[in-house]
This record gives structure tokens, sequence and C-alpha cells, in this order.
């Protein structure tokens, strides 16, 4: 299984950013794929999860309100839409596949396979 994350990038506060992350190989269908982030300095941290087949969603605290996460089965890709976007929302976003699922977890060590990452910065 790979994945491929994208749509990061600079924007301003307030501003909105959509992430994409695809999937390929053979991720079955029973799973889950969340987003996590990282700050320079810190710990990884939840961002949003949500199972492939009921379509049941995860919010981070920090996020609730403002992401949304959504899926398209047939790409086998999810979609982070950020929205009022703050500079403490600047981090390396990594999207994550739990091979298992089928709960929406916030934790990293259910997920079996990490991407890359893609960073956002969100000026001031």
């Amino acid at each position: 299984v790979q994945l491929q994350a994208s749509g990061g990038g600079l924007v301003q506060a307030g501003g909105s950013l959509r992430l994409s992350c695809a999937a390929s190989g053979r991720t079955g269908t029973s799973y889950v794929m969340g987003w996590f982030r990282q700050a320079p300095g810190k710990e990884r941290e939840f961002v949003a999860a949500v199972d492939r087949r009921s379509g049941n969603t995860n919010y981070g605290d920090s996020v609730k309100g403002r992401f949304t996460i959504s899926r398209d089965n047939a790409k086998k890709t999810v979609y982070l839409h950020m929205n009022s976007l703050k500079p403490e929302d600047t981090a390396v976003y990594y999207c994550a596949l739990d091979t298992s699922g089928p709960y929406a977890s916030r934790d990293q060590y259910r997920y079996d396979y990490w991407g890359q990452g893609t960073l956002v910065t969100v000026s001031s």
C-alpha cells in the first residue's frame, strides 16, 4: 500500500486549503484513512479520520468546526478541507491508513501505512 499526499502550501490566516491523499495497492475494503500533523518541536497530533464503509468521521479537538474530512471510495482518496486556518495549524500533514477499521481512531499506532507528508504554512 502506498499513500500519496498533496495540496499543502502557504496560506494567510483565515484562508482555506484542501489536502488530498490517494491510496494505491491492496488496501482491502475495510480501511480507515486519517490525517495527522506534526509541528516543529511538537508531537504528532491527530487531525481527522474517516471510515471507508460507514463514512463515520472523527476530528481532533483543535480542528472541529473548521476542518472537514471526506472520501471518494472509487478513487481511494480522502480529502481534508481546511477552513479558517490559523498560524497554529502550521505543520507537516501526514495521511495514514488503518487496514483493519472500522473505527476512525485517533490512535496513530493503529495506522499501518503512512504517506510522505505535505507542508502547510499559515502566515499571520
